[in-house]
């Protein structure tokens, strides 16, 4: 099947991820700080499934420029991580990041450590009968480690480093985003989602023209493709071309990661697609500005999977949006750990701002907002009390 748009990401000379440099990063303002860090990221449709972020974290003050791709299933080009990607690896990263703070506190010597982890996803419905519904399911964590805690130590310990992850606070409870609309410059209410309070920020517009890769990046190379993702049995995967395009749906999706520390102190994390199936992207994450930071991977990962929604939701009714961006805020608190904080990860609702350019009617435009929201899987994360189911395996 002919693939969607050109592969700008995959022509554009550019490298894929990269820091911005001093002069630039400030396209992109970092929100006020609430509980500990805020992420603000800027989203833009490049072509077909194909997205740019800018995505700035007020804590680390780094800006970072990250794109998405999806693979023959939603006929893309696979020229990049899929949105659910960002958000399982950020999600890995941010665990290691606490399980080592921990055992930093506690005096625990860690020898080796692994982490093996699964998300999983639904999708299902009709789209032209507007019943398509994406959902979130709980996510396994094998944890393979070398160290002199007790089975019992070890597992409370690991469950108390899982717990004090940022990323907690959209698992736990039940959070519900917030938008604001505007189209064709003008602010629009929203109709079933929860409007937020305040005035709409100013469209992205030309922000993301002002990027530029900082001139010393250590020779790293932030994410690279690995090949084929190694095959499982799944249940109700998907892999075909276009198949996430069918207008009726019951599919189960799953997306792991696999965590190494390296001996430079980053994380390197590959992402295994799972189902639908697709390529393996290996990704490096840090916290101290070599590689983008947790938190950041995980909100560019809720910002592309909604930006992806867009796109879907159009392709398949045949509708006009000529252009649409987002400008996406996410609060976290810093983590229990790693922060030094002893409390439980905590985080606000998502609050997004949506810029559509289309000749669609006012409430059409709302119900691409609607629709969007209503099948994403990382909106529909935040709204779900999700656990982490947790295997240990010594090594």
């Amino acid at each position: 099947m002919a693939k969607l748009g050109d592969n700008i990401i995959g022509t554009s000379g550019l490298a894929p991820f990269f820091k911005l440099d001093e002069a630039s990063k400030e396209a992109v303002d970092a929100p006020g700080i609430r509980k500990g860090d805020a992420v603000r990221t800027c989203v833009r449709s490049l072509s077909g499934f194909q997205k740019e972020a800018l995505v700035r974290s007020a804590k680390t003050g780094d800006t970072w420029r990250l794109v998405s791709d999806e693979g023959p299933y939603l006929n893309g080009h696979d020229a990049a991580p899929c949105p659910l990607a960002f958000l399982s690896v950020g999600m890995a990263a941010s665990f290691m990041n606490e399980i080592l703070a921990l055992a930093d506190l506690q005096g625990v010597e860690i020898r080796k450590l692994k982490l093996i982890q699964d998300n999983y996803y639904t999708m299902k419905g009709s789209m032209p009968k507007r019943t398509m519904v994406g959902g979130a399911e709980n996510i396994e964590l094998q944890v393979e480690i070398d160290c002199d805690l007790e089975d019992r130590e070890l597992n409370e310990f690991l469950i108390n480093a899982t717990f004090a992850s940022p990323l907690n606070g959209l698992m736990r409870g039940r959070l519900e985003s917030l938008f604001k609309l505007a189209k064709n410059g003008n602010a629009l209410p929203t109709a079933k989602v929860a409007e937020l309070n305040g005035p709409l920020i100013p469209d992205p517009g030309d922000q993301f023209a002002m990027a530029e890769p900082a001139a010393t990046s250590g020779g790293l190379a932030l994410m690279e493709p690995v090949g084929p993702t190694p095959k499982k049995d799944v249940v109700k995967g998907t892999s075909s071309g276009g198949s996430s395009l069918s207008d009726e749906q019951d599919r189960r999706l799953n997306i792991g990661a696999v965590a190494v520390l390296r001996e430079d102190g980053i994380k390197e994390i590959q992402q295994m697609q799972y189902s639908p199936y697709g390529t393996s992207f290996r990704f490096l994450s840090s916290e101290d500005g070599r590689a983008p930071d947790a938190n950041s991977l995980i909100s560019a990962g809720i910002g592309f999977c909604f930006m992806t929604q867009f796109g879907r939701f159009v392709s398949m009714l045949k509708l006009d949006l000529n252009d649409y961006r987002i400008v996406q805020d996410t609060h976290f608190s810093l983590g229990g750990a790693s922060g030094g904080t002893g409390t439980v990860g905590e985080a606000d609702p998502i609050e997004t701002h949506v810029y559509l350019e289309t000749s669609e009617s006012d409430e059409t435009a709302r119900e691409m907002l609607d629709i969007s929201e209503q099948t994403c899987f990382l909106h529909a994360f935040c709204r779900t009390d999700l656990k982490t189911r947790l295997k240990v395996v010594r090594i």
